[in-house]
């Protein structure tokens, strides 16, 4: 089943512990005669020596099929293993590298007051670039999901490219709405604090239809957002749900709920990993998966605070 993250899925997580664990999986169809178990059918096999004609060519009575050798225990104890710690710790660099550029992406915007009848108006212009680093760090999410052993890098330069953007973002927000980015942060803050603690004692348990439900409303929540790009081309927009009516906030606490809900399907895909002997590169891809996450999170947040501060 795959996860809503697009980051963290069993696909991806088994293709990577198959590449790096070669031999611990057993000879398909036509597989060479050196990669045959001794015994499979009756011959040397690894030894090199010529495999005698299948069973029942020339009479001979078919010898009983025994089960090819077990793949040796995972070592995790080697360093060459996914481990949980190291993918926290991959995380906090991550996050740290996003703050950081979130700052310089902040002081990208610049603000001028106009005075009104009604009282002073604050204005800001975000940079043209902006934009386009919001088409980058599309792209190294992409490049990220496609080539995790290079997750090191990828996910770095992603924080980096997004970090600006988001923090270019809040900027604006934080000008129309005096402290919403503090509480944004704080709200990120304890909602994911509270979803790893339910996670992690066990009151959330990630089963199958768990996984199937926060699928489906992920899904139908993307399909939503791409409706409302494809209307505002043409100059219309999905009522109720993007304005500050109880629809609308109600609207932005389902995603906000949801997104949440993504943060298990996180941890989850990453505790798995690491029981599954994923390869050591692995803790940076699951630290991106993370990324994407809280990223998100965040952005409903401002977008809900924005919502009950302007009723």
């Amino acid at each position: 089943m795959p996860s809503s993250n697009p980051a963290l899925n069993d696909a991806i997580f088994q293709r990577e512990i198959k590449a790096s664990r070669s031999g611990g999986f057993e000879p398909g169809y036509g597989s060479p005669a050196d990669e045959v178990p001794p015994g499979l059918f009756g011959g040397q096999g690894a030894s090199g020596s010529t495999l005698p004609p299948p069973p029942g060519a020339l009479g001979q009575e078919r010898p009983t099929w025994q089960q090819p050798p077990a793949a040796p225990p995972l070592d995790h104890s080697s360093g060459e293993t996914m481990r949980m710690g190291g993918t926290m710790s991959a995380a906090a660099v991550l996050l740290a590298i996003f703050v950081t550029a979130g700052w310089f992406g902040w002081q990208s915007v610049t603000e001028t007051t106009v005075n009104t009848p009604q009282g002073p108006i604050t204005n800001t212009d975000m940079p043209g670039w902006i934009f386009a680093l919001l088409f980058v760090g599309l792209g190294l999410a992409i490049v990220t999901i496609m080539k995790p052993k290079i997750a090191r890098i990828t996910a770095a330069l992603y924080s980096v490219a997004q970090g600006i953007v988001v923090g270019a973002i809040s900027h604006v927000y934080e000008a129309q709405y005096d402290g919403i980015v503090l509480q944004a942060v704080g709200l990120t803050v304890g909602v994911f604090t509270m979803m790893l603690v339910l996670y992690a004692t066990g009151t959330i348990r990630v089963t199958d239809k768990l996984r199937k439900g926060i699928f489906a409303a992920t899904g139908a929540v993307a399909i939503v957002y791409l409706a409302t790009l494809v209307l505002r081309i043409f100059g219309a927009d999905v009522p109720f749900i993007h304005d500050s009516g109880p629809v609308g906030i109600l609207f932005s606490l389902v995603v906000v709920g949801i997104a949440a809900s993504n943060l298990l399907l996180d941890f989850d895909f990453i505790e798995r990993g690491v029981k599954a002997g994923a390869p050591r590169y692995m803790e940076w891809y699951g630290a991106f998966g993370l990324i994407l996450t809280l990223v998100w999170l965040y952005l409903e947040l401002l977008r809900l605070l924005s919502k009950l501060r302007s009723r």
